[in-house]
């Protein structure tokens, strides 16, 4: 929940970031008006890039959800500087409405600097990771069905999935995951299956308190001109803080969705080439499952 409220207000004051920078950037004249400032090109100019560029630039920034907490700090300093400029304004204004104007803008830079250092606060203290996510999607030339009992065999996932060292099922709906992370660390989380749609829609997420935080969801969908099914998975990974949370962001790497589509090449060719896919429990072992085929159309061993 703490991490999903971190999100939230990374999201948010991103998309505030980007809206203010955009008014600077394109109606300067109607912001120096607001705050009682003297309209010219120079503070029109000190509007659009010491002000909307930087704003624009920290929510793209946030956006991103990469290294939140240097953004934020980031804003932090521009309030800081915001407030210095808006100061000066107060003590050229020549006339009360202006000082009036200039006294309430520094009223809503200041209430925005407090969001500013409250969020900063929040994120460095929830560990300065943003979730790991991954999306992609590929055209397997077999039917629905075949595919998605495939995948809903979660056993067999190790099998395309180069990260995932093996998936077991541990009673009441729940699965064990383990992965390998760097330098032999093994990374374990349980998991429960949340929605089962069969032939439509798989999803998954970890379960309370682990500590990798996960969550996926699988559709299957008709190719367009009968060309088998179109498959789409999204992932979600939720790396806690300290050296374990580095061996799970490493984990994924810096293009966490090249390596999805490339274990999504993996399940199409294995379907596409009819070979049996088996997990470690499995009657033959993992040694099996490397040498054993099966002629093209027939569903996958459960």
């Amino acid at each position: 929940m703490k991490r999903q409220l971190s999100r939230r207000l990374v999201d948010g004051l991103g998309v505030f970031s980007i809206g203010l920078g955009t008014a600077q950037l394109v109606a300067p004249a109607a912001l120096n008006r607001l705050i009682g400032a003297r309209d010219d090109d120079r503070t029109r100019a000190v509007h659009r890039w010491a002000g909307g560029a930087r704003e624009v630039t920290a929510g793209v920034g946030l956006g991103s959800r990469r290294n939140p907490v240097g953004w934020l700090w980031a804003r932090v300093a521009g309030d800081a500087v915001d407030l210095g400029m808006l100061s000066a304004v107060r003590r050229r204004a020549g006339d009360p409405d202006s000082r009036r104007r200039a006294a309430v803008a520094t009223a809503a830079v200041a209430g925005v600097a407090v969001a500013d250092v409250v969020a900063a606060v929040v994120i460095t203290r929830a560990g300065n990771r943003a979730p790991v996510e991954a999306a992609a999607r590929i055209t397997v030339n077999r039917p629905v069905g075949e595919v998605y009992a495939a995948w809903r065999e979660l056993e067999n996932l190790p099998r395309i999935m180069t990260h995932l060292v093996s998936v077991q099922p541990v009673g009441e709906g729940r699965t064990r995951w383990r992965a390998r992370g760097p330098a032999g660390l093994d990374i374990v989380w349980h998991a429960e299956i949340t929605s089962d749609e069969p032939g439509e829609h798989i999803a998954w997420r970890s379960v309370d308190k682990e500590t990798v935080r996960n969550s996926g969801r699988v559709e299957f969908r008709p190719a367009p001109g009968g060309r088998g099914t179109e498959l789409r998975v999204h992932l979600t990974y939720d790396p806690p803080a300290g050296k374990l949370g580095a061996a799970v962001a490493k984990l994924f790497g810096d293009e966490p969705s090249q390596q999805l589509r490339d274990d999504l090449r993996r399940f199409k060719q294995t379907l596409e080439t009819g070979e049996v896919v088996r997990s470690d429990g499995s009657p033959g072992g993992s040694d099996a499952r490397d040498h054993l085929t099966q002629r093209p159309g027939h569903p996958l061993p459960a």
